[in-house]
């Protein structure tokens, strides 16, 4: 299967992938309010240094995948290269934060269609008025996307990739032409303050705008999740790089355009809902619709990329024990992780229908964000410390390549578990209570501690029950391995 599929794959395919995971245009409408109520006037600056750390974790990547291409990458690079357990939970807090990812991701598809509807002025059915900021009614009906962008996940990545172009097409296209639209028409004058990073209102504010920020540019490592079905594994490397410096000029050309048309306070209370207002301060209809048409693709597609990665990584962990047989079930005609590709997905139903319990569509993201950008950072970090810990003999033979394959890379995990365990300690200590509240602290704080706690329980199980060989050095299933993968291809699953 490994063979059969590497031909499929090409260098846009990955930029499409890792492009349509990152998901600028759902990053640009719903996390530019997010940040502004942290940050103020400084959207663009964050952008920039958020991005710097992360341009470091992509060498490392790109450095670690043309050395040993293998779809389970970090759970696998970190595993071999540092520690069995810490590789495991780098591949797990993945595959939880993406779950979280999927959950509100499909509340904010739900929130795009309704407020869709609102605007051919349909609001209400049957007699119950459509609320897009209502967690009930985006969640149900984001459940029915995600449910069908699922069934095209198992279909292939290669049918994924080429229905994403198209969506991606269009959404560059709205996102270009309104931002840049906005620069010259805003009414809000250009400042070069919102370059200084010194007038950020507080430490307090920087950190949690960058862990925010840096949870804008994940995704691009989804590129290097489809390392055994490309043509040539240094595709991945290059589609993740490429579109990590798409995602730069888009975040850049975006933060700027959107303080020149709205307001702190404007960007700040419209929150999910902040590019549909965008968008209608610079046209009137229909125009003006086609920024949320931009964004309902965006958030379709980042669904689908959120699924095709997260399997893939766990058919590495499944392959090598430490998840079930389930994981590894390959379909017959599609070659691709079926059963394990709608297992996530219902998942991901499932947690979707828990965060029921925070009302407000905005509240929900907010929190979930929040997290997610933890987890994130703590697996960025671990990834590149596992290619500073593999290629530090370069320091001695090579000190220039050195420099770029060690010293970056642990340079820029210091800042992220950095700015990680500073968000954590602020929200230990932002409360002396505990409510399942999204403004409450120590809720916030339990999120990601849970993903790395229950992280650590399924290791133990793994190591101890299932006596997966993977503890033994982080010694991973060879991903070039196709009479593997053609035998388990036809193995019966066990519950």
């Amino acid at each position: 299967m490994a063979e059969e599929m590497r031909r499929s794959l090409g260098v846009v395919d990955g930029v499409v992938i890792a492009a349509s995971s990152t998901a600028a245009t759902t990053s640009i409408g719903i996390g530019m309010g997010l940040l502004a109520g942290v940050v103020g006037l400084h959207l663009p600056i964050i952008m920039l240094l958020a991005f710097l750390p992360i341009i470091g974790i992509a060498g490392a990547y790109g450095r670690l995948n043309r050395v040993e291409p293998n779809c389970g990458n970090s759970y696998v690079w970190v595993g071999r290269s540092i520690s069995p357990w810490l590789g495991f939970l780098s591949g797990w807090v993945n595959i939880v934060g993406t779950v979280v990812f999927l959950a509100y991701t499909t509340t904010v598809t739900g929130s795009a269609v309704l407020q869709l509807l609102a605007e051919a002025h349909l609001t209400s059915v049957a007699g119950l008025a459509l609320d897009p900021d209502s967690t009930l009614q985006t969640t149900l009906l984001g459940l029915l996307v995600l449910v069908a962008v699922t069934l095209a996940a198992v279909v292939g990545v290669d049918v994924a990739a080429r229905v994403q172009r198209y969506l991606l097409a269009f959404e560059y296209l709205v996102l270009l032409g309104f931002c840049g639209y906005g620069l010259f028409a805003g009414t809000h004058p250009f400042s070069l303050d919102w370059f200084n990073p010194f007038t950020i209102p507080s430490f307090s504010a920087l950190a949690q705008g960058m862990v925010l920020a840096v949870f804008c540019y994940w995704g691009f490592d989804a590129a290097f999740s489809v390392s055994e079905e490309v043509r040539d594994p240094r595709d991945a490397s290059r589609g993740g790089t490429i579109a990590l410096f798409t995602m730069l000029g888009l975040f850049l050309l975006g933060s700027v355009s959107f303080q020149r048309v709205l307001s702190v306070q404007q960007l700040a209370d419209n929150g999910a809902q902040g590019l549909t207002y965008f968008g209608a301060q610079l046209a009137h209809q229909p125009l003006a619709a086609l920024p949320l048409i931009a964004l309902t693709f965006s958030a379709v597609a980042s669904l689908q990329s959120g699924v095709i990665p997260t399997v893939r990584g766990m058919f590495a962990m499944g392959r090598d024990r430490t998840l079930g047989p389930v994981w590894t079930r390959i379909h017959p005609k599609y070659r691709t992780p079926a059963a394990g590709t709608l297992l996530l997905g219902a998942i991901a139903a499932v947690v979707a229908l828990l965060s029921l319990a925070i009302p407000k569509v905005s509240d929900l993201i907010g929190a979930a964000v929040n997290a997610i950008g933890i987890v994130v950072a703590l697996y960025y970090a671990l990834t590149a410390l596992a290619a500073a810990t593999r290629f530090r003999g370069l320091l001695r033979s090579a000190p220039w390549e050195g420099v770029r394959a060690v010293v970056v890379p642990a340079l820029s995990a210091a800042v992220l578990l950095g700015l990680g365990g500073y968000m954590c300690w602020s929200f230990y200590r932002s409360t002396d209570h505990f409510a399942v509240d999204a403004a409450n602290g120590w809720f916030q704080l339990s999120v990601p501690a849970l993903m790395v706690l229950s992280g650590v329980a399924v290791a133990a199980w793994a190591k101890w029950v299932r006596k997966s060989d993977y503890f033994a050095g982080g010694r991973a299933t060879d991903a070039d391995a196709p009479d593997l993968l053609a035998t388990e291809a036809d193995t019966p699953v066990s519950a």
